[in-house]
């Protein structure tokens, strides 16, 4: 069973970093198709992807908004950061680390792709 957990969340003034954790125990799996990302939610919204990785390709996918400004990096053992820069307030959501192995191009950054998901970690961007 797969479990995947986030830290790293805090409040942040405008034009700050921080920089977000994912620790998966578990096995996530190997192969092409094999993906974790970064998704976040604003109440009343739908959940969004940010940033995705192929663990294996090593391929890396960027919502346009973030692009320039965030990094997403994949470790042994799977963990996952994501390194936020230059934030803003609309970057202010809860953010939810996830697993899918059914994932192939931009789908990375689609909810429907994954398969396990964190609880979450709460960032806040203030102007």
């Amino acid at each position: 069973q797969v479990h995947l957990w986030e830290s790293g969340g805090d409040s942040v003034q405008t034009g700050g970093s921080l920089r977000l954790y994912c620790d998966v125990s578990g096995d996530i799996g190997g192969g092409d198709s094999v993906c974790m990302a970064w998704f976040r939610q604003v109440e009343g919204k739908e959940r969004e992807g940010v940033a995705g990785v192929y663990v294996d390709l090593g391929s890396k996918y960027y919502a346009d908004s973030v692009k320039g400004r965030f990094t997403i990096s994949h470790y042994r053992d799977d963990k996952v950061y994501l390194q936020m820069n230059s934030v803003q307030p609309e970057d202010s959501g809860m953010y939810y680390c996830a697993a899918g192995a059914r994932c192939y191009g931009y789908n990375v950054l689609s909810p429907s792709a994954m398969d396990n998901w964190g609880q979450g970690t709460q960032v806040t961007v203030s102007s």
